[in-house]
């Protein structure tokens, strides 16, 4: 069922934007990474390990503060690339985290509590750390400003809980947003799944249209602005208190919230860390775009529209406000 809404839904909103989906790869795609010293800095190995894992964190020279939530994709079963408990281990325990998620809102294997908890511990992540369902009560209110699509943002009431986050993301493709990364996770992943009368899901994908049906005012650019927006909400209200890692492995053209994505056909990149979510996303982006064997994650992100995130998020000042960054190797 859920897969077939997600089929539903990336149709509507790919036609709804005009977007053919064998659109060709572009050709004139111009890198943003400089050498300006203003710029944010996005940190990046291209080891894949536990321990590199750790390094780049430490490398941004960000520390939390308070309790600190650590907020991952729990990954839909049955297989999914989620960022595997073995791989995320050194870097929750250094700082004594608790992994947060979310419920779903389309339905599949965590759109409940009893669900969703029984699907973190399948995954091993109860083994490595103590778990919270940020929605598993309400929702609650965060102001979004600046936005043109949303005024508010909806979250789980857990979510005020925490003085700190740092937002581990599986950077990917989606099946609607083009890819995934720290501004999904921000923003979607943050947001109430079937939290009561609410959700905040929903919320976003209807570019504040409706708080409870899919197919209200359904609309791709809508969509796409309104996650970059909600993400924005999310940075603004933790004032700092936040960091940002991506982990480009497992590079599919689908996101893990599907169960069964299609087998990646490029090759793993590496790991980036930044506390501006606009550059470590644009700088995932340069890499992809950069990477020889990369054209079906490409298609895909051209077939949303993907890149809108980034753009309408430079818009209206999320994060550094501007999609340079500069590209700081740590190996």
């Amino acid at each position: 069922m859920k897969k077939i809404l997600v089929s539903i839904l990336a149709g509507m909103l790919v036609s709804g934007m005009g977007i053919a989906k064998d659109n060709p790869l572009s050709v004139s795609y111009k890198t943003h990474e400089t050498a300006d010293k203003n710029a944010p800095v996005v940190y990046f190995t291209r080891n894949i390990t536990p321990e590199n894992l750790l390094k780049v964190y430490q490398t941004t020279g960000w520390r939390p503060e308070g309790k600190v939530g650590v907020k991952i994709s729990t990954g839909e079963p049955p297989a999914s690339n989620y960022l595997r408990p073995a791989l995320i281990k050194n870097l929750v325990q250094s700082v004594n985290g608790t992994i947060v998620e979310c419920n779903t809102a389309y339905g599949g294997s965590r759109s409940s509590a009893a669900m969703h908890y029984q699907v973190v511990k399948d995954h091993g992540f109860l083994d490595i750390a103590p778990f919270d369902l940020l929605d598993e009560d309400s929702a609650v209110s965060i102001p979004v400003n600046g936005g043109t699509r949303l005024k508010e943002d909806f979250v789980g009431s857990h979510f005020k809980n925490y003085g700190s986050y740092i937002v581990l993301s599986h950077f990917k493709g989606h099946a609607m947003g083009g890819f995934g990364g720290a501004i999904k996770n921000l923003s979607i992943g943050f947001a109430s799944g079937t939290s009561g009368k609410i959700s905040g899901k929903v919320w976003i994908h209807t570019a504040g249209k409706s708080k409870t049906n899919w197919l209200t005012g359904n609309n791709q650019q809508g969509f796409l602005e309104g996650m970059a927006e909600a993400a924005k909400a999310v940075d603004d209200y933790m004032g700092g208190n936040i960091v940002y890692i991506n982990v480009m492995n497992r590079l599919s053209v689908d996101c893990d919230c599907d169960g069964n994505p299609a087998e990646p056909d490029m090759h793993d990149v590496g790991i980036l860390a930044s506390t501006d979510p606009l550059a470590i996303d644009q700088a995932c982006i340069d890499l992809v775009y950069s990477a020889p064997d990369s054209g079906s994650l490409i298609e895909r992100i051209e077939s949303r529209g993907g890149l809108t995130q980034l753009e309408h998020g430079a818009a209206i000042g999320l994060g550094s406000g501007s999609r340079n960054y500069r590209l700081v190797k740590i190996d």
